[in-house]
């Protein structure tokens, strides 16, 4: 087993590879996924000026931005998200991460929050038109979708067996199982359980990292959507999927919902479980 990590997408991204590789593939098998990964971040990133996101934030209200294809496949599903999760999934949530001091300021006035319109529309081609004053941020999905695009790299690459772990956000390439530990929430530093995952994605959001007060008020970096309240349970929530886009994405909805059984993890084929 070969191991490599680099720093991305605020966490910590690792790469483990089970084929036997002579150096010279192995290497270019990881430079080409770690590549993809950093390809994502900087579209991506709330911080980066020159990032989708950040262009977006920035548009005027009615103007059409040109975007690149990840993004706007990464859009596209939020948007789906956002309407079939009733709204609990919100990209537009940037607004209150702001507020709560989780993202930078934008350096004018926050627009308001609108739990039922993210601002958004996505043309066929690509192009976003802005139709409200709105900030996004991708960080509740964009990490899945950078572990999907390391594996398809990696796949690319002729490898067979690998496993690539961004800050909780699995996904493993083959049928050897990689054992996988969730971290008990009650403690942190501990794991509870830990799964065998082989061709599947696995993913768990929780608030113990970013749990914090602003003003005496009790906020972290999770919000609820429908109403843009921050969530505050001291619970985590795992979700396995075929792939970490979706199963990064469902971990908000349950943990907002509160709902194991939530309706949209049937229709992704995902299952979940609250520690």
């Amino acid at each position: 087993m070969k191991c490599r990590a680099q720093p991305w997408l605020g966490t910590l991204v690792d790469i483990r590879i089970g084929d036997v590789l002579d150096a010279g593939p192995l290497n270019a098998a990881f430079t080409a996924a770690f590549s993809r990964i950093s390809e994502v971040h900087r579209l991506m990133s709330f911080h980066d000026a020159g990032s989708d996101v950040a262009r977006l934030n920035r548009a005027a209200v009615g103007s059409t931005v040109a975007i690149d294809a990840h993004t706007a496949c990464v859009i596209r599903l939020a948007l789906q998200l956002h309407a079939g999760s009733d709204a609990i999934f919100n990209i537009s949530c940037a607004t209150r991460l702001v507020h709560w001091e989780y993202l930078p300021s934008p350096g004018r006035a926050l627009p308001a929050y609108d739990a039922n319109d993210c601002g958004l529309l996505l043309a066929a081609d690509g192009h976003v038109h802005k139709t409200r004053d709105v900030l996004i941020d991708l960080g509740g999905i964009a990490k899945g979708y950078a572990v999907d695009q390391a594996i398809a790299v990696l796949q690319q690459a002729g490898v067979t067996s690998a496993c690539v772990n961004a800050g909780g956000d699995v996904r493993v390439l083959g049928a050897t199982p990689f054992a996988i530990a969730i971290r008990d929430p009650s403690t942190v530093t501990g794991s509870t359980v830990t799964v065998d995952l082989a061709n599947a994605a696995l993913a768990t959001s929780a608030t113990y990292f970013s749990a914090g007060e602003i003003g005496g008020r009790a906020v972290s970096a999770l919000v609820d959507g429908r109403s843009g309240e921050p969530i505050n349970s001291r619970r985590s929530v795992t979700v396995q999927a075929a792939d970490c886009l979706h199963a990064d994405a469902l971990t908000k909805i349950v943990m907002a919902s509160g709902d194991a059984t939530h309706p949209l993890l049937a229709r992704h084929r995902a299952q979940a479980f609250i520690l």
